[in-house]
């Protein structure tokens, strides 16, 4: 009977640590497209960087770390409840690391090295973009679409949002979602780029999920 509640037990574990282990769905990644224009009739908001925020998180073998970007800028329009256009500026340079105390020296290395040309060269490339190139209504979700350039690539990339407008503002929500960071030439670490790593590799997915609120213009 007790090794019966042992199984039970160590059955339920498994299964739990492999649902807190499911990472988020990749973001359907293609070439950049033509940039989206917004018409006369369009809704233009412009994005409060003091209460947006995007939330990032990376894995290896061992474990994973997480944290925040901030926003430098950004604004978007909308019509009949989509997207019509929009281009965010995220400050690379903001990056924060929150899974390890601010006190602690790995902190800093960690914040350092993620800053560092080992992954996203943050003296080169200081702010990463997301332009809009279109937003559509499908199985009931609205997909946004939009290039993302990040160091010295750019890829379209359609992700599931959530938009709700007020008299005077409105919320966009994603869905998480992952990027695979070798499409952004980010190497560090990668099997897409090294084959000697044994266990000392970190994942290519880095998990993403965005929060904007935005004032009528």
């Amino acid at each position: 009977m007790k090794n019966r509640i042992l199984n039970v037990l160590m059955v339920v574990a498994i299964t739990m640590a492999i649902v807190g282990c499911k990472k988020a769905k990749e973001a359907e990644t293609t070439a950049a497209e033509e940039t989206a224009e917004a018409t006369v009739v369009s809704t233009e908001y412009t994005v409060d960087t003091t209460a947006s925020t995007i939330t990032w998180k990376g894995f290896k073998p061992t474990g994973s770390h997480h944290g925040v970007i901030a926003l430098e800028s950004g604004v978007l329009t909308v019509k009949d409840g989509l997207v019509e256009s929009g281009t965010f500026k995220v400050d690379m340079g903001s990056l924060e690391v929150n899974d390890i105390p601010v006190e602690d020296e790995m902190n800093g290395k960690l914040t350092g090295h993620l800053k560092s040309a080992d992954f996203f060269d943050v003296e080169a490339f200081p702010t990463s973009e997301f332009t809009v190139t279109g937003s559509e209504k499908k199985d009931g979700a609205l997909m946004l679409s939009g290039n993302l350039k990040m160091k010295d690539a750019t890829n379209n990339i359609t992700i599931p949002v959530t938009l709700n407008e007020t008299e005077d503002s409105v919320t966009l929500t994603s869905e998480t979602f992952s990027i695979d960071r070798s499409k952004w030439n980010v190497k560090y670490g990668s099997k897409s780029f090294f084959d000697d790593l044994g266990d000392k590799f970190i994942n290519d997915d880095v998990e993403l999920k965005i929060s904007l609120t935005a004032n009528k213009s």
